[in-house]
């Protein structure tokens, strides 16, 4: 359904509306979507750090925020849990406010690469050896896009930005971080060779100690839809009212969700679920439905891309009941 403006269709936008489905109904499906999934014991914890890897695996929460600012959840969604890749989306989300979407895009690139989001190759292979903003090389590069006159003013715009997008202060997890920086040396060997291609904005060393940051950022599913839901309200956090980007940055923002949330699998997850998408080795899943709400689950047992099982099984179940998947379409009446 779209607007009808009145006077020269030509100056006037047109965007996508609707509304999700009454409280009731939600709410309804959530606890369907919790009780058909809740036993699924498919996958297994992310081994990358310790801290990942001893999470209860049985841990399951979603939520769903609309614009409207509505909140509706079921089971430990509001269990914390680390961002870890999810977060990428929202830190893209603020250095397109820095630099502009274009800026953003030139510097970054936002092209899927087809190939694991840990791939050396998909910077090695190309002539500019940009990627997109949800792999490793590119978050890394997005990161180095931060700007402040120190390391700790770096972090600091950085938490308080990712904080605005969830309506409240998000804390770090510290063990987390300290495992992070002590043990990644895939990390830091990549961001040296990306700072030797030119693709790094500052030292190597600041760059993954704001990465293991932002990874280390303590988040629950509730967040996660709050997160998505300003997404999908043109910049607008619909819980606090509070403008944290402009449309532009959440226009670029959710054309490289659709393209590379999901990172290789990302094809898969349009053709089953339909809408924009992230995902974290921490168990989190963030989805964007444009105008209508965001969708966080958490569960930890991973799949062997690195993402959610049930957080996979509950953004299908959900996707076409509440009218999320951007494709799904009917024929007209003639």
């Amino acid at each position: 359904m779209t607007t009808q403006p009145s006077g020269d269709d030509a100056a006037v936008s047109y965007v996508s509306t609707g509304r999700l489905p009454s409280g009731h109904r939600i709410e309804a499906l959530l606890e369907e979507a919790y009780g058909r999934f809740r036993t699924n014991d498919q996958g297994a914890c992310s081994q990358v750090h310790p801290a990942l890897a001893a999470v209860p695996p049985e841990l399951f929460g979603i939520a769903i925020v609309a614009t409207s600012g509505a909140v509706h959840a079921v089971g430990e969604a509001g269990c914390e849990f680390a961002a870890m890749g999810v977060s990428r989306p929202f830190v893209f989300a603020l250095v397109c406010q820095l630099l502009g979407p274009d800026g953003a895009r030139t510097k970054l690139g936002v092209n899927s690469t087809g190939l694991p989001v840990d791939s050396v190759a998909a910077v090695e292979r190309g002539a500019d050896g940009r990627t997109n903003p949800m792999v490793d090389a590119g978050s890394l590069a997005t990161t180095s896009l931060v700007p402040g006159a120190s390391l700790d003013a770096r972090w600091r715009l950085l938490q308080d930005g990712l904080s605005r997008f969830a309506g409240r202060t998000l804390a770090l997890d510290d063990p987390l971080y300290a495992s992070a920086m002590r043990t990644d040396d895939a990390a830091g060997g990549l961001a040296r060779l990306m700072r030797t291609r030119g693709l790094l904005e500052i030292d190597p060393a600041e760059v993954i100690d704001l990465y293991a940051k932002q990874h280390a950022v303590r988040v629950n599913a509730k967040d996660l839809a709050v997160m998505g839901a300003t997404l999908a309200n043109g910049g607008i956090n619909p819980v606090t009212g509070e403008r944290v980007v402009d449309a532009a940055a959440c226009h670029c923002t959710l054309a490289v969700m659709t393209t590379a949330g999901l990172y290789q699998t990302s094809g898969d997850w349009l053709c089953q679920v339909g809408f924009p998408g992230a995902s974290g080795v921490g168990g989190g899943i963030v989805g964007v439905s444009p105008s209508k709400g965001g969708l966080g689950t958490f569960a930890p047992r991973l799949d062997e891309a690195g993402n959610s099982v049930k957080g996979q099984l509950v953004a299908r179940f959900l996707s076409r009941r509440l009218g999320m998947d951007l494709f799904a379409s009917k024929p007209t009446r003639s």
